[in-house]
């Protein structure tokens, strides 16, 4: 079996805020066309790894190398890093006055500065993949909180990433709206997008992770595939987290 390639390598990161230590040493390699899932309890950094890989955080020790550019150098320009490293937030973030179709198309032809005809053809077929077709002219006031939370990944997808993050992106939704969105992501870990997955949803991550790294207190607790994370934990931290959540 030949090894993927790494598109994005985590390097000893430490991240901290004043004398409070957020994460430390944090180690991890994401080869193309996988997914990594990273849960943990609340506050254990998971959030903040993420913020770090697209730099919206700053680090303060380790490097990050994505695609083979060390992006601790602060000669990079993040605004075409980011271009690459698509996020999704647990919050939305469209632009309320501007419907769905301008949402999407706003970064594309703003910042990519692509033409227009071809970035309105790809908005459809991705509006049309996650069966919103009928709502392009809507607002987001319109939209049902799932409705909002694909939009956002379409949005993200239509910049053409090379791998996406998503930050709980289900954490502020109705348990209905659950689904529609965990289906969009499983369908593009089917069509290999390379992603990272920030979750609480413990059957998504056994149905769609590669790989599963557990964080405590800032650090890397384990690591595993879902079968061995679920079903064999090594760590007696990791067991207790499990047990707490009946997994």
């Amino acid at each position: 079996m030949i090894d993927q390639p790494s598109l994005l390598e985590v390097n000893n990161l430490v991240k901290s805020y004043g004398d409070k230590s957020i994460l430390n040493d944090i180690t991890l390699t994401v080869p193309k066309g996988k997914v990594i899932v990273i849960l943990g309890p609340s506050g254990c950094g998971k959030s903040t790894l993420l913020r770090c890989l697209n730099g919206l955080e700053n680090i303060q020790g380790g490097n990050i190398i994505f695609d083979g550019q060390i992006l601790s150098d602060k000669k990079v320009d993040w605004a075409t890093v980011r271009q690459k490293i698509g996020m999704v937030f647990q919050s939305y973030d469209l632009f309320p006055n501007m419907t769905v179709l301008d949402n999407i198309l706003l970064g594309p032809l703003k910042v990519q500065r692509r033409a227009k005809e071809e970035v309105l053809i790809q908005a459809r077929q991705l509006l049309a993949r996650i069966g919103l077709s009928d709502r392009e002219n809507d607002y987001p006031r319109q939209l049902s909180g799932g409705q909002k939370q694909r939009i956002a990944i379409v949005r993200a997808l239509c910049m053409n990433p090379e791998i996406m993050l998503f930050d709980e992106v289900t954490a502020s939704l109705d348990p209905e709206m659950v689904r529609e969105v965990l289906e969009v992501i499983q369908q593009l870990a089917e069509q290999g997008m390379t992603m990272i997955i920030v979750t609480h949803e413990m059957n998504f991550a056994k149905l769609v992770a590669d790989e599963i790294i557990f964080l405590d207190k800032g650090k890397t607790c384990e690591t595993g595939t879902p079968d061995e994370f679920f079903n064999h934990p090594k760590t007696e931290r990791a067991k207790q987290f499990l047990n707490i959540l009946k997994y």
